[in-house]
């Protein structure tokens, strides 16, 4: 048996569900609460209970898949058909042992190619100057935590989604709201615009991304026109339409990332990879860009292709949770955030990581990442109330930004680079924009400095 068959079969192993009760009196789904579960109070997960494909024995079935092919065997089924591979002497210590091997010689070739590092490329670059930021305007109206916003494509209007199982639509200019659709559950972690501006995506601890077209009346009852898009096994934890209102792209507590058609419902293609909860994925800015990087529990960020389903790139050099990833305004690098109090940003063409942005006083780990029109500045939202701004070239904080009064939950730049909007634990969103500074011009520096 190859080392990626081990690979796969210690994942599964992780995963393993021998200490439910073998016996179960039904053939269904059991909801089961997971009271240490990543970002929310109480998040379920669906555990699936029938006959296994190998032994046809009713038992707790562990959901994996063989090139690309959806099996479902029980745990003891899946070490058997493990060990069938086994040579003589093999052990799983010996073959864990070895894959650690395989991936520190992989890392040291890597290493080789690695000739200096991103702040002394930019050495010669101007430095940026000293600049005040303001809040232009507060967003009130969420009776608990915001956990997630999407600005539209006309650069006025917000999508905000909330602990308290609500989802508001916002004009950010007049803090007027347009639109408010009640959920089914609380903890509605993930919202989205339609790129048409035309409909408004999300979901939550319901499993389900669901999706609600706007209209001029404001008075319309959205919940009559909800469309369910996406069903996962656990909760939803970030969604994002493609290029046009016709597919979207979902992350959930599952494990995994999904493509969905919107009209049908209809399942286009599943991403397996990551071992744990994934927290946040974010979309190839170019027109006909065919990746998105997830980012998850797992310290993992995987790069993967939208047509094949495959992983084509990993990154794994966080300590702790990565929360957000965000991909460079060229598509050529992203960056995210993480439980580690760090932010980090990977070169795809270089395949590795070549800045961290930290500071010995920050201990609080960044929930949120987003780039300005230029990619010259990082934005960071973190769990100690406050937003970090970085030069990304230089490795530098270059502001630090106060106001909300819990921690910042989500941070993303207007598609025209000249405000960005932060949704706290406060119940309250924030827009913000530089002090003096006419027409955007600071949010345009190009990144030699101009």
């Amino acid at each position: 048996m190859s080392v990626s068959d081990w690979l796969l079969f210690l994942l599964v192993r992780s995963l393993s569900l021998a200490s439910l009760p073998g016996s179960i009196p039904f053939s269904s789904l059991q909801v089961q609460p997971q009271p240490d579960a990543k970002m929310c109070d109480q998040t379920f997960l669906a555990i699936t209970f029938g006959p296994c494909d190998s032994c046809g024995l009713n038992k707790p079935l562990m959901n994996i898949y063989l090139k690309n092919e959806p099996i479902n065997y029980c745990s003891l089924c899946v070490e058997l058909m493990a060990c069938q591979g086994l040579a003589t002497g093999e052990t799983i210590h010996t073959l864990k042992a070895e894959s650690e091997s395989l991936k520190t010689k992989l890392e040291e070739e890597r290493a080789k190619l690695h000739d200096v590092e991103l702040h002394q490329v930019a050495e010669k670059v101007e430095a940026l100057g000293q600049f005040v930021m303001k809040t232009r305007r507060t967003l009130k109206g969420h009776g608990n935590k915001v956990l997630c916003m999407d600005w539209c494509r006309d650069k006025r209007r917000i999508v905000s989604s909330s602990q308290d199982g609500k989802v508001i639509v916002w004009d950010a200019y007049t803090t007027n709201k347009e639109h408010a659709v009640t959920m089914p559950c609380t903890w509605v972690m993930a919202c989205a615009y339609a790129p048409s501006g035309c409909a408004v995506a999300c979901g939550g601890l319901d499993n389900k991304c669901s999706v609600y077209p706007l209209s001029l009346d404001k008075n319309e009852n959205l919940s009559a026109k909800k469309k369910s898009v996406a069903m996962h096994t656990n909760y939803l934890s970030s969604c994002s339409f493609t290029n046009s209102d016709m597919q979207i792209l979902t992350s959930s507590g599952d494990g995994t990332c999904a493509l969905w058609d919107v009209e049908s419902g209809q399942l286009l293609q599943s991403f397996h990879g990551h071992s744990a909860d994934v927290l946040s994925l974010n979309l190839a800015p170019s027109e006909t860009g065919n990746t998105f990087v997830s980012g998850g529990c797992d310290k993992k960020a995987n790069v993967w292709d939208m047509r094949s389903g495959q992983n084509v790139q990993s990154f794994e050099t966080h300590e702790s949770d990565i929360n957000s990833v965000k991909y460079y305004p060229s598509g050529d690098a992203f960056a995210t955030g993480s439980d580690d109090a760090t932010c980090r940003l990977y070169d795809l063409r270089a395949d590795r990581e070549v800045a961290i942005y930290s500071k010995e006083s920050i201990i609080f780990g960044a929930s949120s990442v987003d780039f300005s029109l230029s990619g010259r500045l990082l934005f960071a939202g973190y769990n100690d109330y406050t937003i970090n701004v970085w030069d990304v070239l230089k490795g530098t904080r270059v502001a630090i930004l106060f106001g909300h009064e819990n921690r910042v939950s989500t941070v993303r730049v207007s598609p025209d680079g000249t405000a960005f909007c932060s949704g706290s634990w406060d119940n309250t969103l924030r827009s913000h924009s530089q002090v003096g500074c006419s027409s955007g011009k600071w949010w345009r520096w190009r990144l030699n400095g101009s």
